[in-house]
């Protein structure tokens, strides 16, 4: 059974009596995401420490909370509290090596949670050794703005408290469901780790078309972007079926009802977003490999 993460709210964080240190492998563009969301709940950590060689932005760098460094060794040298949670945030094809480094720690109840497509629990406890503390996550872009959906997943080791601690750093971004069977995490790969791609792929294309029907490129760039926006909104307040809401705003004979039969003629539209979501599931599976 698939189930939402129990919600955890700045109220809620004062219960978490200890605090972490953790440790962020990657600050890129999900990375520093996260890392600004977790900066609004400070009382969860001891400390954090960063691992990207570039550097960070000099608002992030300001937090006395955070410190910077090139490499795992330098967190070591420089920080003697022991590491309790880090999180993988580097690219999967980059996966192997950033975390070589890691075997070198002699404490086997870190938990690792990676947010890299494609890599299992297993593949990510072989390059740490043996480890089976690992909790797998699949969040998506809309996380930089607070609107993320992420899936995750967990291995056997984890303990309860161990989960919700995962779980509440990735609440910092956006809703949390917990999946039951590793198996599942490519598909949603496909669906919402890459989703967002679609989407703006659909807007990219509603604004192409706007200006090519005669609307000045920002007019037609502002109306996508507010129908996408809107229509997203809708379908996250109403309860009604995806389909339900389609033929609401679909008039017998009307405007809408003559594009969609273009969109929808022989199922095209659905046939191709199901293909399209095949490769991006396959693609995941191979990264794993």
């Amino acid at each position: 059974m698939i189930s939402p993460a129990p919600h955890t709210t700045p109220q809620d964080i004062p219960r978490v009596v200890k605090k972490r240190h953790l440790v962020l492998l990657g600050c890129g563009k999900m990375g520093s995401a996260m890392l600004k969301g977790w900066l609004q709940r400070p009382d969860q950590f001891r400390h954090i420490s960063i691992i990207e060689p570039a550097g960070l932005s000099p608002v992030i760098a300001s937090s006395d909370l955070i410190s910077c460094h090139a490499s795992l060794d330098a967190v070591l040298q420089s920080d003697a509290e022991p590491i309790d949670f880090v999180v993988l945030a580097v690219k999967p094809q980059m996966m192997a090596e950033a975390i070589a480094p890691f075997g070198q720690i002699a404490r086997d109840d870190i938990v690792f949670l990676s947010i890299a497509a494609g890599l299992s629990c297993d593949w990510i406890s072989r390059q740490l050794g043996g480890r089976g503390h690992i909790v797998r996550a699949m969040p998506n872009t809309p996380a930089s703005v607070g609107a993320g959906i992420t899936a995750i997943y967990k291995s056997e080791t984890i303990s309860e408290h161990q989960q919700e601690f995962c779980v509440s750093l990735l609440q910092a971004v956006g809703e949390v469901i917990i999946i039951p069977d590793e198996e599942m995490m490519d598909a949603v790969t496909a669906l919402s780790g890459s989703g967002p791609a679609y989407v703006f792929l659909l807007a990219e294309a509603m604004e192409s078309a706007g200006v090519k029907l005669g609307l000045p490129e920002a007019l037609s760039k502002k109306l996508a972007r507010g129908t996408v926006f809107g229509a997203g909104t809708l379908l996250m307040q109403n309860r009604s079926e995806s389909s339900v809401l389609r033929e609401n705003v679909t008039s017998k004979g009307g405007t809408t009802a003559a594009a969609l039969s273009v969109l929808m003629r022989d199922d095209d539209l659905v046939k191709l977003v199901l293909a399209a979501m095949q490769d991006a599931k396959d693609r995941s599976r191979e990264l794993g490999q």
